[in-house]
């Protein structure tokens, strides 16, 4: 006999493709990935920026829970259609409170990014009374619980005791997926509950890192627009555009493409889809850090580099590599050395741009990326596809 909960489930042999309901939801990001670029350009130290971190990790972890829900569930219901829309209205919320998240604005964040989670698991207990997936949904709905006693406490504080509370509501949030939410009394959730279909998270993945470049071009273009046509800022929005292409280069060649496949050749299959969840929002801290580079470049390509322009000009695309290097491990269970390298050679050219104008720091990053790039191809040329070969 079928219960009401299982009518709810993905239908067996269903195609994984991404569906409209979940390009829809993705409209929100945008605009939040916009706000946390704009909100760090107004004051660019080493505190906010990793005020924007954690803010944007509570905003990967929204979309991140509610494509793996969509991974699991039947998005034809029309409970699930309901449930994703008030997700997405609930994000929206986020995204205005984002500028603010730290100053009068934190418990709208903070109670709305609760509120979401919470309430989606109440929701999956009771849809899935007399189903197994029940007791999955009981230990997640446990975990977010534990978490909102942080978010609750760092809105109430003030200044770097909200940091630290809401860094420690992250750790918690996160690193509860990966124990698999054990819990007193039902133990950790067995990994034949997690459901993972490879295809349709690499394909999300994907997108989402779209997104991100979306909002580096659109900076770039309203920059552009918002300073005028001269000689230096075209230069310098052309550079912005070489660097947009070589990220999504990146991202993509081979270990973009073949996520999903490692997924499907992984003997624990699960533990890459975790591994490989980790590794965009590094990926897209390094595009929203460019981004805030790319408006400073185009505004004033032949002024003055301050200190932490070059943080972020450079740094940006460190975060990238970086973030790109962890995402290869997860399909490949190796790093190319061309990624490492790019870090270090970033890091080595950061004193010498403080002396030359910030557009040619800008194009200095754009030739970093070139060569990993180049590279790339350079060690496929003449030999098959490197089939993926997961870490066990």
């Amino acid at each position: 006999m079928t219960t009401s909960g299982a009518r709810l489930l993905r239908r067996p042999g269903e195609p994984p493709r991404t569906t409209f309901l979940e390009l829809f939801f993705d409209l929100v990001f945008v605009g939040a990935l916009a706000q946390l670029s704009h909100g760090l350009i107004q004051d660019l130290r080493w505190s906010d920026a990793f005020q924007t971190l954690v803010l944007l990790l509570a905003m990967w972890w929204i979309w991140t829970i509610t494509a793996w829900t969509l991974d699991l569930y039947d998005q034809q219901r029309m409970e699930i259609q309901l449930l994703v829309t008030a997700t997405m209205l609930g994000s929206l919320v986020m995204v205005v409170a984002v500028p603010d998240a730290f100053g009068k604005r934190g418990l709208v964040f903070a109670g709305t990014y609760v509120a979401i989670h919470v309430g989606r698991q109440l929701f999956l207990v009771l849809a899935l009374r007399g189903h197994e997936l029940q007791r999955r949904s009981i230990r997640v709905l446990v975990w977010f619980g534990v978490s909102a006693v942080p978010w609750f406490a760092g809105a109430a504080a003030h200044g770097t005791a909200r940091g630290a509370l809401w860094t420690l509501a992250v750790a918690v949030d996160y690193g509860a997926v990966a124990l698999r939410w054990p819990t007193p009394g039902l133990g950790r959730s067995p990994k034949s509950d997690l459901g993972v279909l490879g295809e349709h998270l690499a394909d999300r993945y994907r997108q989402f890192f779209i997104i991100a470049l979306g909002e580096l071009i659109l900076m770039s273009g309203l920059t552009l627009y918002a300073s005028g046509l001269a000689a230096d800022r075209n230069a310098a929005f052309v550079v912005s555009f070489a660097t947009t292409v070589l990220f999504w280069r990146i991202y993509m060649y081979r270990a973009g493409q073949l996520l999903a496949e490692a997924v499907a050749a992984a003997q624990d299959p699960t533990r890459v889809a975790f591994s490989a969840t980790y590794s965009p929002p590094i990926m897209v801290a390094g595009v929203v850090a460019t981004s805030v580079g790319v408006e400073l470049v185009i505004a004033h390509p032949l002024g003055h580099t301050q200190p932490a322009w070059v943080a972020v000009i450079l740094g940006g695309p460190a975060l990238f590599l970086a973030g790109r290097a962890g995402f290869e491990y997860a399909v490949f269970a190796r790093v190319s050395r061309d990624r490492p390298i790019g870090v270090l050679v970033l890091a080595t050219l950061a004193p010498a741009m403080l002396f030359v104008p910030p557009l040619l720091a800008a194009l200095a990053a754009t030739a970093v990326l070139a060569g990993v790039a180049v590279a790339d191809a350079a060690r496929a040329r003449g030999r098959p596809p490197e089939p993926p070969s997961p870490p066990g």
